[in-house]
């Protein structure tokens, strides 16, 4: 039988975001101190499982979640820019139906297709760095588990891409909260099973820009 190797996508926790910007890949913004103990909370999920990498995002947020789940199994925290948030027209920007950024003209051009997005990285760019990320933690852990730390639109459209799903979407029905886990597991280099949990419960499900 082929071995089994999971991966374990994990969205960072809750960032410390005052002014409600789309940060993106902002640099400088930080977990809240409720976003740190949901780093603790995916970490102790995670304790008695056979986890030999963990790699994140180089942004802050991915780094300070991916920090305590390194610290349980005496890892070291690797990067990888394939996990990075997506590229987004609004970054920068407060967004939202009615106020911000979505009620300005000069800004509707870029709502104009929400099949790409026109407003940023291309879903299928996405996925395809997403797969090739997960793929060398994979490779990385063969025969364990690894824990990718990312952000919330890049874990998604990996899932919607690994289960045959078409990539665009409504983001308000993502599911796939603060610090939650999307685990993909696979036999050799098969896909067998993708599961879902939100290691930091009701809080999880908060909601937030920047993602």
């Amino acid at each position: 039988m082929s071995e089994r190797t999971t991966v374990h996508l994990l969205r960072h926790g809750e960032v410390h975001n005052p002014d409600a910007v789309l940060y993106g890949r902002l640099p400088g913004f930080r977990l809240s101190d409720d976003g740190l103990q949901m780093a603790h909370d995916a970490a102790d999920a995670l304790r008695d499982r056979d986890v030999t990498a963990v790699i994140a995002s180089p942004l802050q947020r991915a780094q300070e979640t991916a920090g305590p789940i390194a610290a349980v199994f005496g890892l070291p925290v690797g990067s990888d820019e394939r996990l990075i948030e997506s590229e987004n027209y609004f970054e920068g920007m407060t967004v939202g139906v009615g106020d911000g950024a979505f009620r300005k003209p000069q800004h509707w051009p870029q709502l104009r297709n929400p099949f790409t997005p026109s407003w940023g990285e291309p879903y299928d760019v996405i996925a395809k760095r997403m797969l090739a990320a997960a793929e060398s933690a994979r490779d990385a852990a063969r025969g364990h588990e690894a824990v990718c730390v990312s952000h919330q639109l890049p874990i998604w459209t990996l899932r919607r891409y690994v289960e045959g799903r078409p990539l665009w979407h409504r983001p308000d029905r993502r599911l796939c909260g603060l610090a939650s886990l999307t685990s993909i597991t696979w036999e050799g280099d098969r896909v067998v099973t993708v599961s879902y949990s939100e290691p930091a419960g009701a809080a999880s499900r908060r909601p937030g820009a920047g993602a």
